[in-house]
């Protein structure tokens, strides 16, 4: 097969480790994630929440030998180290910054080798590194890039659902593999749970469709003059958006008097079904 596929460091991203005799517990206890069954080698998608449920921090979890990998904003690692640090207690854990650097393998192609590991969230976002050069045949793309290839999948980021702000469940956190509903207590649980044990989800981010520039961030999405949403990220074409889905079926949506069209990707029409 003829290799498209694209080598993007993530500077937008870090590394945290953790390890010591507690590090599982520790942390199976504070994410949405099990970490319980994390294997070496294997990678999962999750999150830390507020304790009234909303999203703190998103991270990626990599086993490892001698504890795992925190993939983070790198804007937000220290942040992070410090929540982790008053988060510890007395367990025997050591938390600490590392230098291994992030970057994706995305496109058409084989499998890129060895350390890479496939995207939790969507096979086809590719495959994440860690301290890892490009292969052989992948050519060096831009991050703005891939950013808007997760959008194009539908798939929101960090700039759309901020800090304490959103929900998980209406970022598709559910969706995309995010939670795990089975692994019992971890911050933000209760709230999580019962908004998905009760079905009551009426706002969930999708893409939207538009000509020309984005609109910004916070700019209302109508149905005539009802208020049906509000527009996330977005770059020309094309945006993330906040939505109430009980009002935008079959609906003629604008936003700035500008029409625009919902995008309901595959995996997010199969995960509801």
């Amino acid at each position: 097969m003829v290799q498209t596929q694209s080598y993007v460091p993530l500077a937008s991203r870090a590394v945290i480790a953790l390890g010591g005799a507690d590090w599982r517990d520790f942390l199976h206890n504070l994410i949405s994630q099990n970490v319980e069954t994390l294997a070496v080698g294997e990678i999962r998608f999750g999150a830390l929440l507020t304790p009234q449920g909303k999203v703190f921090y998103d991270l990626f979890v990599i086993g490892r030998e001698d504890g795992c990998w925190l993939d983070v904003a790198a804007e937000h690692r220290d942040a992070i180290l410090q929540r982790l640090m008053i988060y510890r207690l007395r367990a025997k854990v050591t938390i600490a910054p590392d230098e291994a650097e992030v970057a994706v393998i995305f496109g058409e192609g084989e499998p890129p080798g060895e350390g890479w590991l496939a995207d939790p969230r969507l096979p086809e976002l590719g495959w994440r590194g860690y301290g890892l050069v490009a292969p052989q045949g992948a050519t060096e793309g831009d991050e703005a890039d891939y950013i808007v290839f997760a959008r194009s999948l539908g798939v929101p980021g960090p700039a759309d659902w901020g800090i304490e702000q959103t929900y998980p469940i209406e970022a598709n956190f559910d969706l995309l593999n995010g939670i795990d509903f089975k692994k019992g207590c971890f911050v933000g649980q209760e709230t999580t749970s019962r908004m998905k044990r009760r079905g009551t989800v009426k706002t969930r981010f999708l893409p939207i469709r538009f000509d020309g520039a984005a609109p910004a961030p916070g700019a209302e999405v109508l149905v005539g003059e009802r208020r049906a949403g509000q527009v996330l990220s977005g770059s020309d074409g094309l945006a993330m958006a906040s939505l109430r889905l009980d009002r935008i079926e079959g609906a003629e949506l604008t936003v700035d008097g500008r029409p625009v069209q919902v995008v309901r990707p595959g995996w997010f029409e199969r995960a509801l079904a």
